[in-house]
């Protein structure tokens, strides 16, 4: 069993690191670029991914949120949420608003064309039907 486990675990930090070195942006690497950590690590087995853990990334909160662990989240510069954004509601309400006035503006044409059915239904033309001017 502790034979195993002398293969396994340094196999296991090998695949732990790949995975890290592949999810990291590659402005977060540092000394070397991103690919040649990935040579680095798959090809020195041990002592590949301990450089990779030690010296190869950014240890510290990226900027934006760029990650989603709840450690970094409240180190975040930009709203997460679209209903956190008081710009994204202000252009919801002006939205919203445009949409009123055109839905208004939709239902006093279906009035009107509903009225003037009407009165070619009931046989009036449309000057016996204008309202008298006053």
């Amino acid at each position: 069993m502790f034979r195993a486990l002398i293969y396994l675990l340094p196999l296991a930090l090998t695949i732990y690191a790949f995975i890290d070195c592949l999810n990291t942006p590659e402005d977060e690497a540092k000394h070397l670029p991103k690919i040649a950590w990935v040579f680095i690590i798959l090809l020195f087995w041990i002592v590949g991914p301990l450089v990779w853990l030690a010296a190869g990334k950014l240890r510290q909160a990226p900027a934006g949120g760029r990650t989603p662990s709840e450690w970094h989240r409240n180190h975040r510069s930009q709203w997460v949420a679209p209903d956190d954004n008081p710009e994204f509601l202000k252009a919801l309400k002006e939205e919203n608003k445009k949409d009123e006035s055109l839905l208004k503006d939709w239902e006093a044409d279906l009035r009107r064309r509903e009225e003037e059915i009407k009165r070619r239904e009931s046989g009036a033309g449309p000057e016996e039907s204008a309202p008298p001017a006053s």
